[in-house]
């Protein structure tokens, strides 16, 4: 995965060299690893709230399906019920037959 990262971007080596070099400038050697820290806790969120939304996506599609099982089997009993009632019960035409 890092490969694709840095392809995608085009850096080389020296570049690589230079970015670390200008953060290290900027941050310091002790401000590196809180920026780091706070990173990983901000990836970590992250991905508890995709994860959160993805699972919400299945609870939710769960109960379409539940709902959706239930309405079918209502409609199949009664066209089980209409289909079995016997000819007895039916109206007969006026003239009797």
């Amino acid at each position: 995965m890092n490969a694709t990262v840095l392809l995608f971007l085009n850096l080389g080596g020296g570049e690589i060299f230079l970015v670390l070099l200008v953060v290290l400038l900027l941050f310091g050697g002790k401000g590196i690893p809180n920026m780091a820290k706070t990173l990983g806790k901000t990836v970590r969120e992250f991905k508890d709230a995709a994860n959160g939304v993805q699972r919400d996506f299945q609870n939710s599609a769960q109960e379409i399906h539940k709902e959706v099982n239930h309405h079918t089997s209502v409609v199949h009993e009664e066209v089980q019920e209409v289909t079995s009632t016997p000819l007895s019960n039916q109206k007969k035409d006026p003239e009797g037959k």
